[in-house]
């Protein structure tokens, strides 16, 4: 039983390191880094986060407790994305808190509001390649950007020389094929 899980494990990790090596190779020579998501497999998170990381990615969070992320809900609840950052910077001070905050974006308004607010890292949530261009345009390094959503092994390297900070890829955690890997024993007679 021991043997079939301990391969198990290692054909999952071998395939997510596989896959994170194979997104950083696309982007090598650029500024960008690839990072992974809190998409993992049930009680695996830290393990799959460390196969990321051997695989030369790198982590983001590793939960919704280490930085602030503001979504569309939040946005939403507070009733705009200037609103929301103000809450939470007002929660920082209560709390004595320094985590980064992250908005999430879906378009240039939102990007210039987020930016406004002093946000420390905005996600480009699905942007084309022409919006990212104009996104880091805006922003001309005021805070980091983040291309996320339709990220894949063809187009990563165009995402990447348009000047973005990171490229987060959910999929190489949930969508890592299992490396085919095979653990035969093999006995010697006793002498």
């Amino acid at each position: 039983m021991a043997q079939r899980t301990a391969l198990n494990f290692l054909q999952r990790m071998s395939g997510i390191a596989t896959l994170s090596a194979a997104f950083t190779e696309k982007i090598e020579g650029t500024q960008c880094k690839i990072l992974d998501t809190r998409k993992t497999a049930p009680g695996l998170r830290l393990t799959d986060k460390m196969a990321v990381k051997t695989g030369g990615s790198f982590n983001h969070r590793i939960g919704l407790y280490d930085m602030y992320l503001i979504t569309s809900n939040h946005i939403a609840a507070a009733g705009s994305i200037s609103e929301a950052v103000a809450l939470v910077k007002a929660h920082q001070l209560e709390n004595e808190t320094s985590f980064r905050i992250e908005v999430v974006v879906n378009n240039l308004e939102e990007l210039k509001e987020a930016l406004e607010s002093g946000v420390d890292l905005v996600m480009l949530e699905s942007f084309s390649i022409e919006d990212i261009k104009k996104a880091v345009e805006i922003s001309d390094n005021s805070c980091r950007l983040e291309a996320s959503g339709g990220v894949t092994l063809e187009n990563v390297r165009e995402i990447a020389e348009t000047g973005v900070d990171y490229i987060s890829v959910g999929a190489l955690t949930q969508s890592a094929k299992a490396m085919d890997i095979s653990l035969d024993l093999i006995l010697k007679p006793l002498e």
